[in-house]
């Protein structure tokens, strides 16, 4: 089992220093948040910067295979399209292999019919796809609340059977899917299957995504959840999203880093 906390847990830190924080815990793996990744665009060359960004965290014994793209890109248009291909270049040079994409919910045109909505992130993801040809990147569509048609794990299997690209994957976020109430944790993992790539864990009340850790105030059923994707035979990191739990000093932080690994070895090994 590879735990993994993503990077913005410590958004309050530059992401070397980030690094250091979930070395020091014993975290192993990291998806690198959007917000940090904006961070180290703008330090200049994506290739450069990735491949120094690389090393330092390989110095420190963290490895990076997930990452988040600009979570405000609308990939529908010439500027969304822009800055989520300069992410993925930084992410190549950093060896990142799964690449966590939002669609595109087109909320400035709410008549706009789910059929032409369907349309044109088709053809955004087309291009994109195009774009990682001659990488081992995946793009893996998460999994949104109500307000999108990219709810279930059905929502975004029909891009990946459009498109029939094997750099096409699925991230699941236990938080959006409880929001949303289209199905069970269970029935998305056993529907997505090997298409699953990457997890977002967090839990909420099941009225707004409050991005809390599991087994408190919050209702998703994380045996359920970590049941299934053995079930599936998920090999991938098991991330944490929880800006929820990130008001709070340094240290206290730390421990509940130490109680999520602790919390998640037992999940684990009880199911």
């Amino acid at each position: 089992m590879k735990l993994s906390m993503w990077s913005s847990y410590y958004m309050d830190l530059s992401p070397e220093d980030a690094i250091l924080e979930l070395e020091k815990h014993g975290y192993g793996y990291t998806e690198l948040s959007d917000e940090h990744a904006a961070v180290l665009m703008e330090r200049g060359d994506p290739k450069t910067v990735g491949e120094a960004f690389c090393a330092f965290a390989k110095a420190h014994h963290v490895q990076i295979p997930q990452g988040h793209l600009p979570l405000k890109a609308r990939i529908t248009t010439p500027d969304g399209m822009t800055q989520v291909k300069a992410f993925l270049d930084l992410f190549a040079a950093i060896g990142i292999r799964y690449a966590v994409l939002h669609c595109d919910k087109l909320l400035d045109e709410p008549d706009l019919p789910l059929e032409e909505r369907q349309r044109r992130n088709r053809e955004a993801l087309c291009e994109l796809t195009d774009y990682i040809q001659n990488t081992n990147i995946v793009i893996c569509l998460e999994n949104l609340g109500k307000s999108s048609f990219t709810q279930s794990a059905e929502d975004l299997l029909f891009f990946i059977r459009q498109l029939g690209d094997s750099h096409l994957g699925i991230c699941l976020d236990t938080g959006h899917l409880h929001l949303a109430a289209c199905q069970s944790q269970r029935e998305f993992i056993l529907a997505a299957g090997q298409h699953l790539k990457a997890l977002h864990l967090a839990d909420n009340e099941g009225k707004t995504d409050q991005h809390m850790m599991p087994f408190g105030k919050g209702k998703v059923d994380f045996t359920e959840v970590f049941a299934a994707l053995k079930e599936i035979g998920y090999e991938g990191i098991y991330n944490y999203e929880l800006p929820g739990e990130r008001k709070a000093p340094l240290a206290i932080r730390g421990y509940k880093l130490e109680y999520l690994r602790k919390m998640t070895e037992f999940l684990y090994e009880s199911v």
